[in-house]
C-alpha cells in the first residue's frame, strides 16, 4: 500500500488573485438590494482595523458582523452565483497556484484547502477545484440565520497549522509526506507544520523567510494584485 502524500492549500492569493471574502461581500450585498456605499464603508471600517494594528484573526470575526441575521440558505445560493459571476470574469483563479493543486491531483494526492473564508463560499470553489476537504471559519447560524458571530476562533494563523496537522494525523499521513502553500505572514504556522512548505507570491517577510529556510518559492497571482480586494 502506497504511502498517503497530502497537500494544503490556502485559498486567497494562493489559489486567487482577489481576496474571496471581500468580493463576495461586495457581491452578496448588491444581491441582495444594498446600495454601493454599504460595501465601501463595510469594506473601509476593516481595512482601518487592520491599519491599527487590529490581529487577521479579529478583523475575520468582524467580517461577519455583515452576514448577521442573513437566511443561510440565501447565502449559499449567492455564493453559487458569485463564483459563477468570478468565473465568467476569467481573472478569479490563479494560473500558478491552481497549476500547483492540479500536479498534486495528478499524483494522486490528498488535497485540502485551508482558509479563513467559511463554507458557503468555499464549496463552490472546492467543487470547481475538485478538491478532497476543507478546513475553515465557521460562522454561526441558529434557526437558519448567521448570528454574526463564529462557532469557533478563525481558521487563521495557529488554527491552520492545528487543522494540519490533525488532518494528517487522521489520514496517517506522515509529515515528510505533506506539502502546504500559502502567501501571507499569517500562513506561517502552517507552513511550519508540513514537510514541504511553498511560498507563494511577493509579499517580502514571506519571500526572506523562505529564501532563509531553503522552502520553495512559486510567482504570484498573474493579474493584479489580490490584495486590492475587489
Amino acid at each position: 500500500m502506497g504511502r498517503t502524500r497530502i497537500a494544503y492549500f490556502d485559498v486567497d492569493g494562493t489559489l486567487t488573485n482577489h481576496t474571496s471574502l471581500f468580493r463576495f461581500l461586495n457581491y452578496y450585498l448588491a444581491a441582495t438590494g444594498h446600495p454601493p456605499h454599504t460595501y465601501q464603508h463595510a469594506r473601509q471600517k476593516l481595512k482601518a482595523m487592520t491599519a491599527a494594528g487590529v490581529p487577521r484573526e479579529e478583523t475575520n470575526r468582524a467580517y461577519f458582523d455583515n452576514l448577521q441575521d442573513a437566511h443561510a440558505a440565501d447565502v449559499k445560493n449567492i455564493a453559487r452565483e458569485w463564483f459563477k459571476h468570478e468565473l465568467d470574469r476569467g481573472d478569479f483563479l490563479s494560473d500558478h497556484g491552481t497549476q500547483a493543486l492540479r500536479a498534486h491531483q495528478e499524483a494522486d494526492e490528498i488535497t485540502i484547502l485551508v482558509s479563513g473564508a467559511f463554507p458557503a463560499l468555499l464549496d463552490p470553489i472546492a467543487a470547481h477545484l475538485r478538491t478532497d476537504e476543507t478546513w475553515c471559519t465557521s460562522p454561526e447560524i441558529h434557526m437558519g440565520r448567521y448570528t454574526g458571530r463564529l462557532s469557533a476562533p478563525p481558521m487563521i494563523g495557529q488554527r491552520k497549522a492545528d487543522a494540519v496537522l490533525i488532518s494528517a494525523a487522521v489520514h496517517r499521513a506522515d509529515r515528510e509526506d505533506t506539502t502546504a502553500y500559502g502567501d501571507h505572514p499569517s500562513d506561517l504556522p502552517m507552513l511550519e507544520a508540513v514537510g514541504t512548505p511553498v511560498v507563494v507570491g511577493e509579499d517580502k517577510k514571506m519571500r526572506a523567510t523562505a529564501q532563509c529556510r531553503g522552502w520553495r518559492l512559486i510567482p504570484p497571482a498573474t493579474c493584479a494584485p489580490y490584495l486590492q480586494g475587489a
